[in-house]
C-alpha cells in the first residue's frame, strides 16, 4: 500500500491510497498565480518515505514508482518513466528527440552529465536554414526535414542503464511497460486531449499519414479519458527492447527516420544515425548559500547561467525583499539581462567550440555582474553586451522528470521534441520527429522560435550538437541530495528553475508552494519582464517606476521537483501550470 499522504490535517484518518489520489489532484488543480502562493505555505507538497517520481503524466510516473518497487534503482525508473512519456506525452516525451540528465549516485558521490543532444547531419551547413536572398527562413528550420537532427533519446537511456542502472533489471524490462501502455492502450489526459485539438497541431499531425493514423482515430482527436492505442510505436518500441539502441540507429527503424526527412528535403543519412553517440560529460558545478549546485553543462546553455545567476544573488538581501517583491524581481531580472547576454555570445557545442565554463561560473565574474546592477534602476537591455575582457582568465517543447530512490541516488532529466509534437510529421515506426536544428543561430543575430539571439559559437554545423536552454538540476546539502528540480519551458527554463530553488531555499517555502508561486521571465532580448498573473500591482507599479517594461503573460514551466525534508522524507511537487502530471512514491 502507498504510504504517500496528505500533510494537512483535514486529510487524517482517510485511507492512504485515496489520499495519494487527494495530495495528486491538490497538485493538478490549484490555481496557478495564486496570490496565497507567495504569501504562505498554502499548497501541499506530496509526501513519500522511500523513493518517489514526479514527471508531467501520471501514468509514466506510476511506471517509475513500479520499476523501483521491483528493485531498481533511480536510474532504472528514469529510463522507464522516459520510454513511458515517449507514449503517454507524445507532445514532448520522445524516442525522435533528445534530452539532457544529471545522474547523481549517493554510494560512491559521482554525480555525471549525460548528453543525449540531437546532432545535425554530417551534410548540415551554415547556410541552411537561409533563402535565396540569404535570410533566415523559420520554415526551413522549424518544419522542413533540414530541422530534424539525428535523435539521441534512444542513446542516452541505453547508456544511463549500462552504466548507472542496478543490475537488477535488464534494459528489455525497462521499455516494457512502455510497450505495454502502447499496445494495450492507456489513457488520455486532458492536457494531451487539447493539444492534439489545437488547430496548429491538427493542420500538422492531419497531413502526416502516419500522424494521422496514430492520434486521430476516425478522423478526430480523442477527448480526455480516452483510451488510445499506438500499435506501430509498440513495434518500435519492442524492436529497441529485444535489440537494444542498435535496433533504433539501424535497419528498419533507421530506415523509417531516413525516409521521412528526406521526403521533405532533409540531408539525415543511415551513417548519421548509425555514428550518433551520447556522452557523458562533467556537470556545471557551483555553490549557493549552503547547497552545492549540479547541473548541465553545454551543450544546453542552463547549468552555466544557473549558477552565474545564483553568484550574482548570493549576496542579496532575501529576507528584506521578499518572494516576488519589486526588489526581489528587479535584481533578478538585472542578474538575468547578463546571463542571456553572455549566452548568446560564448554558448555552443563544447566539442567545437571553446565555451569559457569556469569563467562565467565564477564569483569573480559574478562579483563584476554584481557591481553594474543599480538597486533602484534597470539598465535597458541595449547597454548589455558580453564583455570578453571582463570575464576572469580559466586556468525549448519539452518535459521533465524527478527521481529519488530509497539509496538516495537521484535524477533529473530534461527531454524533448522542441516544439509541441516536434517537426509535426513522424516517420512508420508510429513516433514523432524532431525539429531542434531550429535550436541553432540561423545567422547570427536572428532570434530563434523562443526569441533567443545566438552567435558564431552556436552556428549550424556537421555533427555538431545546438545549444539548449535545458537545466536538469540537483542540489546537495552536506553530500546529500535536497533537491531535485527542473523544468520545460524553452527560454524560461532557466529561470524557472532558478525561481523554483530559491522559493524553496532563501525563501523557505515547501516545494509545491515554491512550484505554484507566481514566475518572472527577462532573457535580455527582447528587454521586458515577462510576469505571470498574480504579481501584485504595486509591485508591477514599483517596476515600471525603476525604468521596467513588465508584460502579464501566459503560464511559464512545468517545474517537477521532489524535495529532501530534514528528516529524509521525501516531498514532492507536479507543476499544476500543465494538468496531468503526478508526484507518486512509497
Amino acid at each position: 500500500m502507498s504510504r504517500i499522504r496528505r500533510l494537512d490535517r483535514l486529510a487524517r484518518g482517510a485511507p492512504l491510497r485515496v489520499l495519494a489520489g487527494a495530495a495528486a489532484v491538490v497538485l493538478t488543480l490549484a490555481p496557478a498565480g495564486a496570490q496565497d502562493a507567495m504569501d504562505g505555505q498554502r499548497f501541499v507538497p506530496v509526501r513519500a518515505e522511500t523513493h518517489m517520481v514526479v514527471s508531467q503524466e501520471r501514468q509514466a510516473s506510476e511506471v517509475g514508482r513500479e520499476i523501483m518497487r521491483r528493485g531498481g534503482n533511480a536510474v532504472d525508473a528514469a529510463v522507464a518513466t522516459a520510454f513511458a512519456l515517449a507514449v503517454t506525452l507524445p507532445r514532448a516525451g520522445n524516442i525522435g528527440g533528445g534530452g539532457f540528465m544529471i545522474v547523481h549516485m549517493a554510494a560512491s558521490g559521482e554525480t555525471v552529465a549525460i548528453d543525449s543532444r540531437e546532432t545535425a547531419p554530417a551534410a548540415a551547413t551554415p547556410d541552411m536554414f537561409l533563402d535565396a536572398r540569404g535570410e533566415a527562413d523559420p520554415e526551413l528550420s522549424r518544419r522542413s526535414g533540414l530541422a530534424v537532427g539525428v535523435p539521441g533519446t534512444v542513446a542516452g537511456l541505453a547508456l544511463a542503464h549500462e552504466r548507472y542502472g542496478s543490475g537488477a533489471l535488464t534494459f528489455a524490462e525497462l521499455v516494457a511497460p512502455a510497450v505495454t501502455l502502447a499496445r494495450e492502450g492507456f489513457e488520455v489526459g486532458s492536457d494531451t486531449a487539447a493539444a492534439l485539438a489545437h488547430p496548429s497541431t491538427t493542420e500538422r499531425l492531419l497531413a502526416d499519414p502516419q500522424m494521422a493514423a496514430a492520434y486521430y482515430p476516425g478522423g478526430a482527436a480523442p477527448s480526455g479519458g480516452d483510451r488510445l492505442t499506438l500499435p506501430a510505436l509498440a513495434d518500435t518500441l519492442e524492436a529497441i527492447a529485444d535489440g537494444g539502441p542498435e535496433a533504433f540507429y539501424g535497419g528498419e527503424i533507421a530506415q523509417g527516420i531516413v525516409d521521412a526527412v528526406g521526403a521533405r528535403g532533409g540531408r539525415m543519412t543511415l551513417e548519421d544515425l548509425a555514428g550518433y553517440e551520447a556522452k557523458v560529460r562533467e556537470p556545471v558545478r557551483g555553490t549557493f548559500k549552503d547547497y552545492e549546485v549540479l547541473s548541465m553543462p553545454p551543450p544546453s546553455s542552463g547549468g552555466v547561467h544557473l549558477v552565474q545567476m545564483l553568484n550574482t544573488l548570493e549576496r542579496q538581501p532575501f529576507g528584506t525583499y521578499g518572494l516576488n517583491s519589486a526588489d526581489m524581481i528587479h535584481v533578478m531580472a538585472e542578474a538575468a539581462k547578463y546571463a542571456y547576454a553572455d549566452r548568446a555570445v560564448y554558448l555552443g557545442d563544447p566539442d567545437f567550440v571553446d565555451v569559457p565554463v569556469a569563467a562565467l561560473t565564477s564569483k569573480e565574474y559574478a562579483r563584476q555582474i554584481e557591481a553594474k546592477i543599480d538597486l533602484d534602476v534597470a539598465t535597458p537591455s541595449e547597454q548589455i553586451a558580453a564583455d570578453p575582457g571582463a570575464l576572469p582568465r580559466e586556468s525549448n517543447e519539452t518535459t521533465h522528470f524527478s527521481v529519488i530512490d530509497e539509496d538516495g541516488n537521484a535524477v533529473s532529466m530534461t527531454t524533448t521534441l522542441n516544439f509541441s509534437f516536434g517537426v509535426g510529421f513522424g516517420t512508420r515506426g508510429g513516433f514523432l520527429l524532431n525539429n531542434e536544428l531550429d535550436d541553432f543561430s540561423a545567422k547570427p543575430g536572428v532570434p530563434n522560435a523562443y526569441g533567443l539571439v545566438g552567435g558564431e559559437a552556436n552556428a549550424v554545423g556537421p555533427v555538431k550538437r545546438p545549444l539548449s536552454s535545458m537545466t536538469p538540476t540537483i542540489l546537495l546539502k552536506d553530500g546529500d541530495v535536497s533537491l531535485v528540480t527542473g523544468s520545460p519551458g524553452g527560454s524560461r527554463i532557466i529561470t524557472t528553475v532558478l525561481q523554483v530553488i530559491l522559493n524553496a531555499t532563501v525563501h523557505e517555502r515547501n516545494i509545491a508552494t515554491a512550484t505554484n508561486a507566481p514566475r518572472v521571465h527577462h532573457q535580455w532580448l527582447p528587454d521586458y519582464i515577462r510576469i505571470e498573473e498574480g504579481i501584485n500591482h504595486d509591485t508591477i507599479r514599483l517596476l515600471e517606476e525603476k525604468g521596467h517594461d513588465v508584460r502579464i503573460m501566459s503560464a511559464m514551466g512545468s517545474a517537477q521537483s521532489i524535495q529532501v525534508g530534514p528528516e529524509g522524507a521525501l516531498y514532492g511537487a507536479s507543476d499544476p501550470r500543465r494538468p496531468g502530471g503526478a508526484a507518486v512514491g512509497d
